[in-house]
C-alpha cells in the first residue's frame, strides 16, 4: 500500500451530526416525548387546545366570562436537591408529584383554581424511559390537583449537568374571583388554626437530610428498619397533594350574606422551606400573634430518626422541616370543627393547633430560643408566631 493511501484519513460512510458530536441526542429527546404523550394528554379537557408538542400550550379562558372580576395567580418553584436521592437509588417516578405539590400547591394558598401547568427538566444526558417516568409523575400529579399539564422542555446540558444529573422545575396558574381571594386581610382574632399532615418531609430540608445520612455512613440502598423500605425509597415518599380538599373545604364552608359570599376558610399557609412559624407568619395580619401548641401532634418516624442521627433535637430543626404539617388554615371559630372533619374524611389528619390572637403578645421563654417569635417573613411583615410547649411521645423517642 502506498504511502499516501496508507496515511489517508478514513471518511466516515454516514455524515456525523455534530450536535450529536457535541453530546446532545435530539431523538432521544423525540423519543422520551413519545413516551410521555399518553400522560400527558390525560390531564387534558376540553379547554386544553393543540395537543403536545407545540411551542405553547393553549388554554380556552371562556370560563372567565363567569367572574365578575376574575385573577390569575401564579407560582413556579422546584423540588430542591431531593433528586440527589431519586439519581442515587434510579427511582423517578415520584420526583413528578414533588414538584406538583410545591408549585401548584402555593396556587391554593389565595383560594385560587389551578387552570394548567409546565414543567422544565435540565439534564446531562436524555435518558427517554426516566424523562418519560419525571413526567408520568408531573402528569399524575397535575390529573390528582385538577391541572392541565399544557407544555414543557427537555434540555439537555453536557459539560455542565453530569451524565445522570437533573433538575426540575415548573410553573402553574391558576384563577379566583377577586372577591375570594384568602389572605391576612380576613383573619380576625379567635380565629383557629388547622394543621394538616403532612405525608413526611415533602420537597424541604434536603441538604439537611443527605448531609445527616452521609455523615453517617448510611447508603441510600441500605434497609431502614424504622420504615420498612430502604433508606432510598423512605426519603422518597412523595409530596402530599392539599389542592382539591383545600378547594372543596372552602366553597363547602362558604356561606352567602346579602349576595356575597363569605369564606370560613380566611387564609391558608403551604408550610414549605422556612417550616411552620414562618410560614404562618406569612399569612397573618400585623398586630396578631399565634402560639403553635407542639403537644397537640406528634412528629412521624422519619423526622424523630434523622433527628436522632444528626443529634439534634426536634426543636433546632423547626426552621428547616414540616415536622408532620404540610398545610395549615386558618378558620372562622364556628367553623373550625366542620373544618377539620371534612378535612379528615378526605384522608387528611386534621387537628387544632392555636388561636389567633392580638394585642401584646407573651415574652419568649427563653431569649433567641427555641421558642423566640417568628415575626413575618419572606419580605411580608405579618404577624407574629412561635411553638411552644414539648412534641407528643417526645420524651419517649
Amino acid at each position: 500500500m502506498a504511502s499516501s493511501e496508507r496515511d489517508a484519513p478514513s471518511r466516515p460512510s454516514q455524515p456525523v451530526n455534530p450536535y450529536q458530536a457535541a453530546g446532545v441526542d435530539t431523538a432521544a429527546g423525540d423519543l422520551a416525548v413519545e413516551l410521555m404523550k399518553s400522560a400527558v394528554r390525560r390531564t387534558h379537557g376540553p379547554e386544553v387546545l393543540g395537543g403536545v408538542g407545540g411551542f405553547a400550550g393553549l388554554f380556552d379562558a371562556t370560563a372567565f366570562k363567569a367572574y365578575d372580576k376574575p385573577l390569575l395567580a401564579t407560582s413556579t418553584d422546584g423540588v430542591g436537591t431531593k433528586v440527589a436521592i431519586a439519581q442515587a437509588i434510579d427511582k423517578h417516578d415520584t420526583i413528578g408529584q414533588d414538584l406538583v405539590g410545591m408549585v401548584v400547591d402555593d396556587i391554593v394558598v389565595v383560594g385560587a383554581k389551578p387552570l394548567f401547568m409546565t414543567d422544565y427538566i435540565a439534564c446531562g444526558k436524555v435518558f427517554p424511559e426516566r424523562i418519560a417516568d419525571i413526567v408520568r409523575g408531573i402528569a399524575d400529579g397535575c390529573a390528582a390537583t385538577g391541572t392541565a399539564l399544557v407544555g414543557g422542555e427537555t434540555a439537555e446540558h453536557p459539560g455542565l449537568l453530569g451524565v445522570n444529573d437533573y433538575d426540575v422545575a415548573g410553573a402553574a396558574t391558576g384563577v379566583v374571583e377577586a372577591s375570594g381571594v384568602l389572605g391576612a386581610d380576613r383573619v380576625r382574632e379567635g380565629d383557629v388554626v388547622l394543621a394538616l399532615a403532612s405525608s413526611g418531609l415533602h420537597s424541604n430540608g434536603y441538604s439537611l437530610v443527605r448531609h445527616i445520612v452521609a455523615n453517617s455512613g448510611i447508603q441510600y440502598g441500605d434497609n431502614a428498619p424504622d420504615f420498612g423500605t430502604t433508606w432510598g425509597e423512605a426519603l422518597l415518599e412523595p409530596t402530599r397533594l392539599y389542592t382539591l380538599p383545600l378547594l372543596r373545604l372552602i366553597t363547602e364552608t362558604a356561606e352567602t350574606a346579602g349576595g356575597t359570599t363569605v369564606p370560613a376558610v380566611h387564609s391558608l399557609s403551604h408550610v414549605t422551606g422556612g417550616g411552620i412559624a414562618a410560614n404562618l407568619a406569612r399569612v397573618l395580619p400585623q398586630g396578631t400573634w399565634v402560639e403553635i401548641d407542639r403537644s397537640t401532634w406528634s412528629p412521624s418516624p422519619v423526622f424523630r430518626v434523622l433527628a436522632d442521627l444528626g443529634g439534634l433535637e426536634l426543636e433546632a430543626t423547626e426552621g428547616t422541616w414540616n415536622l408532620g404539617v404540610g398545610f395549615l388554615a386558618v378558620v372562622a371559630p364556628e367553623k373550625a370543627e366542620a373544618a377539620a372533619s371534612a378535612l379528615s374524611r378526605e384522608g387528611i389528619a386534621t387537628w387544632q393547633v392555636g388561636v389567633v390572637h392580638s394585642g401584646d403578645r407573651p415574652a419568649p421563654d427563653r431569649d433567641g430560643g427555641a421558642d423566640h417569635w417568628e415575626q413575618g417573613a419572606k419580605g411580608v411583615d405579618g404577624g407574629a408566631v412561635r411553638l411552644v410547649g414539648s412534641y407528643a411521645d417526645h420524651a419517649a423517642r
